[in-house]
């Protein structure tokens, strides 16, 4: 080789410097780098959560019917925004103890959970049989055979109507698979895996509210949020039948003063000049006495009395008329 082609001590020297300088500067993690985990990135957006809201606007309307009876009172009812979370930090929240009962909604993936807490069951039960419908401090671990029927009856009824206004997006048949009470063995989806919850609030007389959700695994969802998405767009629009449900339910909890009027004596205005304490009128009750709302007549009943208070049963509603 030539000697041209040989490079200088000096040369040598730069060279050797230069190359640390790259390998120190390669060493230095650069400003735009960050860590990244698998299966931690956060959820897509989904186009069907406008569609689930909407179908769940009905099914609150479903659901109030089917609590009232067993309340025997009118409950406060209203459904939530929908959440999307890890199923372990749904479990996290709720007790271990409560009633867990999961759905094949075939031809849907995955299934439904349908989870209701115990307070809530036990203020039914009490309300149903006379009580106040107040929470009860209990620490039992198991229903008795009279709260696992009336969760079987209420689960019956949601699953009905769940199974209604989804037939209208996509036919179902539904399919009890599991009951548990315990969140640690809910058989719905891996721990990490996402759910979006649809959270139903019931509140009873002066109670704070209980509450009842239902789980569907976001993959499930994944699978029709095609159709879903569609129904969104379609239901633009509300249909003066949708408006009728609103505007009722906007004014069930109005209150409004409602009386009887048991009799009407007749006396002469000299009669009346001459009343004195311990003055006696004598009065008949007729056998069906009106009931009244603003003055008009909305239905006719017979004066007794209930747990020792006087009481009005009806025996005949009309569209009513003055009295």
């Amino acid at each position: 080789m030539s000697d041209a082609a040989n490079l200088s001590g000096d040369e040598v020297s730069a060279l050797m410097d230069g190359l640390g300088e790259a390998d120190a500067a390669a060493g230095k993690p650069s400003a735009e780098l960050r860590a990244y985990t698998f299966g931690k990135e956060a959820v897509r957006p989904m186009a069907a959560l406008p569609a689930l809201d909407r179908m769940n606007e009905r099914l609150e309307r479903r659901l109030r019917g089917i609590v009232e009876p067993l309340a025997r009172s009118k409950p406060r009812i209203h459904a939530e925004a929908i959440a999307v979370q890890s199923f372990d930090g749904w479990r996290a929240e709720h007790p271990e103890f409560i009633s867990l009962s999961l759905y094949r909604f075939a031809p849907l993936k995955g299934g439904v959970l349908v989870a209701m807490g115990a307070d809530l069951v036990g203020r039914l039960v009490d309300a149903f049989y006379g009580g106040t419908g107040a929470l009860r401090d209990s620490r039992a671990k198991e229903f008795t055979p009279t709260e696992e029927r009336l969760i079987v009856r209420i689960n019956e009824g949601l699953v009905a109507a769940l199974t209604e206004v989804w037939n209208e997006i996509l036919p179902v048949k539904p399919q009890l698979v599991a009951r548990e009470t315990n969140t640690a063995y809910a058989p719905l989806v891996r721990g990490d895996e996402a759910v979006a919850i649809v959270r139903f609030g019931i509140a009873l007389g002066g109670a704070r509210p209980a509450s009842i959700d239902i789980l569907y695994p976001v993959a499930a969802l994944r699978a029709v949020e095609g159709l879903l998405s569609n129904k969104a767009s379609d239901d633009g629009s509300l249909a003066a039948s949708e408006w009728r449900h609103k505007l009722a339910d906007a004014l069930g909890d109005v209150r409004v003063q409602a009386r009887s009027v048991l009799a009407r004596p007749e006396i002469s205005v000299s009669e009346l000049v001459r009343l004195a304490e311990g003055d006696v009128i004598p009065v008949s009750l007729p056998a069906s006495v009106p009931l009244l709302v603003e003055g008009r007549v909305i239905a006719r009943g017979q004066i007794g009395d209930q747990d020792g208070r006087a009481a009005l049963r009806i025996e005949k509603l009309h569209t009513g008329g003055n009295i």
